[in-house]
């Protein structure tokens, strides 16, 4: 698996996309409504100033979905090779695992889990 694997993963990659594009022009009609360049923000029509701040919570609660979004990624192939590694993948995932608390406890320290 060399620099030519990677060359015929990306030409694949692109061929399939091209397919795919030009696949769905010519079975899709085409359409136009002017209601499709309009901004759709759950159905209501924004009124007033739209340039708004957000409260930072909202900031803070997606870091802490990623921070388990990002555990469940790296702990499903973890637990395949677990028994193949042994003690050191142990190792390997609490320091992981503490490096995730810690992040925890700074968006909790932060309010991030508080919703009011």
């Amino acid at each position: 698996m060399g620099p030519a694997s990677l060359i015929v993963l990306t030409l694949a990659a692109v061929t399939f996309s091209v397919i795919a594009i030009l696949l769905s022009r010519i079975v899709l009609k085409a359409s136009w409504n002017p209601q499709k360049g309009q901004a759709y923000e759950c159905g209501i029509p924004t009124t007033g100033q739209t340039w708004i701040q957000f409260n930072v919570g909202y900031y803070l609660f997606a870091l802490i979905f990623l921070i388990f979004d990002v555990e469940l990624i790296f702990l499903y192939p973890w637990a395949v090779v677990v028994r193949q590694v042994g003690w050191p993948a142990l190792v390997e995932i609490l320091i992981f695992f503490f490096i995730l608390f810690i992040g925890f406890l700074y968006a909790h320290k932060k309010g991030a889990l508080k919703w009011s």
